[in-house]
């Protein structure tokens, strides 16, 4: 049985990066490239564990100020 689609006013204050690509709906790969590419705001390391802030996502506006989420072009 497969878990329920992750529904923003429900999701807690800090996402796993799998948590983060399903609200996204972007493949986990593809986030975790754009991470690697400091193209996400609001993700806190500790030590090899990731979590991303879920209201600094839920408001971020990619599009405008950095490059499309895993494009590597400056």
């Amino acid at each position: 049985m497969s878990a329920s689609p992750l529904a923003a006013n429900t999701a807690p204050a800090f996402l796993t990066v799998e948590e983060a690509a399903e609200l996204l709906r972007v493949n986990r790969k593809t986030l975790y490239e754009a991470i690697r590419l400091e193209q996400v705001p609001g993700v806190a390391r500790l030590g090899r564990i990731l979590r991303i802030h879920r209201d600094t996502l839920l408001t971020w506006s990619p599009g405008n100020s950095r490059p499309a989420l895993g494009d590597t072009k400056s």
